[in-house]
């Protein structure tokens, strides 16, 4: 198999006041925390939000794995409808001393182009700022990153920078090309 070469930036903000708000899409979107962890749903998400950008770290995880990675105090997921209508979702994962990780964002192909993405991104934002006011005993978030690379989507790069996050890290690396998993093959 080839290889390519992917280049993956590391993006943050230090304060909540960094954040800048994406305009709400029209019509009916709404934005839902899953509070319920689920494998199935977060494997469905995972699957149809990356499939066609190559995301597939996680499709190897049996059940077991997904049930435990879920079940971690303070892991969150929010999804975005479309007129009841999965479209996408943000995946917040605490980690030590205050920071969140955006490890997941991203829709399904058939909602982008339609200011989704930028809205979600905002209210995620804000999720993982506001995360310890749901998790007692978790420490005030004070740092939220996240990361994109160049198999992501043409906008990813510009819709995390009018967010208000700001590059911290640049990584160019060699990765055996694979071919995109799709939500089912061929799709």
């Amino acid at each position: 198999m080839s290889s390519v070469m992917v280049t993956t930036w590391s993006l943050e903000q230090t304060s909540p006041d960094d954040a800048l708000p994406a305009a709400v899409p029209d019509g009916d979107v709404r934005i839902v925390r899953s509070e319920v962890p689920s494998p199935e749903f977060s494997r469905f998400l995972y699957a149809s939000v990356g499939g066609d950008i190559r995301w597939t770290d996680r499709l190897t995880w049996s059940y077991d794995r997904w049930r435990e990675y879920l079940g971690r105090p303070g892991v969150e997921t929010w999804v975005a409808y479309d007129r009841g209508t999965p479209a996408g979702y943000v995946e917040l994962d605490p980690q030590d001393e205050g920071v969140v990780e955006i490890t997941y964002f991203g829709l399904i192909p058939a909602f982008r182009g339609r200011r989704i993405g930028g809205h979600l991104l905002t209210h995620g934002t804000a999720r993982a700022w506001d995360l310890a006011d749901r998790w007692p005993g978790r420490a005030p978030t004070k740092r939220v990153w996240l990361h994109t690379c160049s198999k992501d989507g043409e906008f990813a790069m510009d819709n995390y920078l009018r967010r208000g996050f700001r590059l911290f890290d640049t990584k160019v690396e060699e990765e055996r090309e694979v071919p995109a998993p799709g939500p089912w093959p061929g799709a």
